[in-house]
């Protein structure tokens, strides 16, 4: 009887969640920010949508005692919107090659969208229980901290997962020239400052303090902008980025292997002008200790090294002492410009192997549970060991590389952990063809280029079906290939020195604001 009357009550919950028209609308607000990314790139959307949000929720607010209730309620469908509208591409890959019907992916999409509609969610019932600590009403000032704290969360919790944090959207606006000194993070938290204040001038709750953040982030942001935080070396290097465009359904099927190979090979042999080659991610669709698959590294070693240039690859590695499989780049031909041999044989050290791997995709929690289950959860490999989260740069043609494998640029702190003043270029190599003709290889690249402009570094990023492009030291696209083309992109890039404070030190400073923000707003007096 308690069962069945639980069971009622839930319905009726979800139901009323339905038909509360009042959610709708910040599910609503929530999606539209999905046209301040990539490729659409309206970035003063986010200056609308967040305020407006804010107002609508802190208008609703008026109208009950429920305020912390509410507050999850309009977070949560907030959040829903948001990521619903963002990441809807994440259905392409299950449904095409998850061996799931349409129906199935969808309910899969949306249960991950649900689960990201928790943090937004969280972060507006910190700002509620906080305020109403001190105060009879909120105090929006805390969501700047309260969010910082949730998508910190979001990008530790199984995992991480910090696609569409809000900072990505101005990586075209004036605001962006305050990444290499705060980076995406602290303008995540800056636009929620921001919002905060434009809500406090509605509100006419002391205007003169909402006045005080804008005019502080204009001068950070012109200041930064005229700083000069890294200066060119006068040299540049040579490179041609090969986008293979081979087709997902055929990549791993071993007819496949050679002519695979045998494409990138011939396509580098036309392009041994540049410096440095770089293929995709798993672009030799082949265990690196099979003899076939020696006998061809060691054909594309030697011609590289005869033609004095270098080839980064990915590649899929089995180590037999371990018995792991690892998802790799590797560099075959010249490591210096004066090598006579080469630099490949199997087992060298100038090699990264991913360290942050994609759930289902490259390693399956419970695998032994949920394989058997679906298709889905036992795609092609997908089960990777991780490799060490800090590794030595690849080393090519006198170039030092920080390499990450496809989803790893999305983490700036394991970018950091690996970052050096010797670190020339940021190199990340995908496969976006798992997401199709979907905005999700475009919010790939735009998250990329944040790296870039982060670190003042320039960027290149090769991939098997796009966004194959080259970023210079502040985040601009210089050079692209269409999509879905077989293309070589050749690109000069120049080299750059010094430091950003950010790559300094990282996010540190920005949690800390945070904290001591939230510490003074819950503690001063009333």
């Amino acid at each position: 009887m308690l069962k069945k009357l639980k069971s009622k009550l839930s319905a009726w919950k979800i139901s009323a969640l339905l038909t509360d028209k009042t959610l709708w609308i910040s599910a609503l607000l929530g999606a539209l920010l999905v046209f301040a990314y990539a490729p659409f790139s309206q970035w003063w959307l986010t200056w609308l949508v967040l305020p407006s949000w804010l107002w609508y929720v802190n208008r609703n607010l008026t109208q009950t005692n429920r305020d912390s209730k509410l507050c999850v309620k309009h977070g949560f469908a907030f959040g829903f919107g948001w990521f619903a509208a963002g990441v809807s591409w994440v259905h392409v890959s299950i449904a095409e090659f998850g061996g799931m019907p349409l129906i199935a992916s969808i309910f899969v999409m949306l249960l991950l969208c649900l689960y990201l509609a928790l943090y937004p969610a969280l972060a507006l019932y910190l700002t509620a229980k906080l305020s109403l600590w001190r105060n009879k009403q909120i105090n929006w000032w805390l969501l700047a901290p309260c969010w910082a704290l949730t998508e910190y969360l979001r990008g530790k919790v199984l995992t991480g997962f910090p696609w569409l944090s809000i900072g990505y959207t101005q990586i075209d606006a004036p605001f962006s020239a305050l990444a290499p000194v705060i980076g995406e993070v602290g303008i995540s938290v800056m636009l929620m400052l921001l919002s905060a204040a434009i809500i406090s001038t509605l509100n006419g709750t002391k205007k003169f303090l909402a006045v005080i953040p804008f005019l502080i982030i204009i001068a950070l942001t012109a200041t930064s902008a005229i700083t000069q935080w890294v200066t060119p070396t006068g040299e540049t290097k040579r490179i041609a980025l090969i986008q293979g465009n081979i087709a997902q359904s055929i990549k791993w099927e071993p007819a496949q292997q050679w002519p695979t190979m045998l494409k990138y090979l011939d396509l580098s042999r036309k392009n041994y002008n540049a410096d440095i080659i770089v293929w995709p991610e798993s672009a030799v669709p082949a265990i690196e200790t099979m003899s076939t698959t020696q006998e061809f590294l060691t054909l594309a070693n030697q011609s590289a090294t005869i033609n004095n240039s270098a080839i980064i690859t990915g590649i899929i590695n089995y180590n037999f002492e371990s018995k792991e499989y690892f998802n790799s780049l590797i560099v075959l031909g010249k490591k210096h410009s004066n090598d006579e041999q080469g630099n490949y044989f199997y087992g060298h050290s100038n090699r990264y192997n991913k360290n942050h791997l994609l759930p289902i995709g490259e390693f399956v929690p419970f695998g032994d549970l949920l394989r058997p289950l679906a298709p889905l959860f036992n795609l092609p490999m997908s089960s990777f060991t991780r490799g060490a989260y800090k590794q030595k740069n690849l080393t090519a043609h006198d170039i030092n590389l920080l390499a990450l494998i496809c989803f790893e640029i999305a983490f700036a702190d394991q970018l950091s952990a690996n970052f050096a003043n010797e670190s020339n270029i940021l190199l990340t190599v995908s496969n976006d063809a798992w997401f199709g003709d979907s905005h999700g290889p475009h919010q790939h690249m735009e998250i990329a280029r944040m790296r870039a402009l982060e670190f003042a570094r320039p960027l290149i990023r090769a991939t098997n079906t796009g966004v194959t492009a080259v970023a210079d030291h502040n985040g601009n696209l210089t050079d692209i290939l269409p999509q879905f083309e077989q293309g070589v992109l050749h690109a000069d890039v120049t080299l750059v020195s010094g430091t950003t404070p950010y790559s300094r030190y990282g996010n540190t400073p920005i949690y800390l604001f945070s904290l001591c923000l939230a510490i003074f707003i819950i503690y001063r007096k009333r």
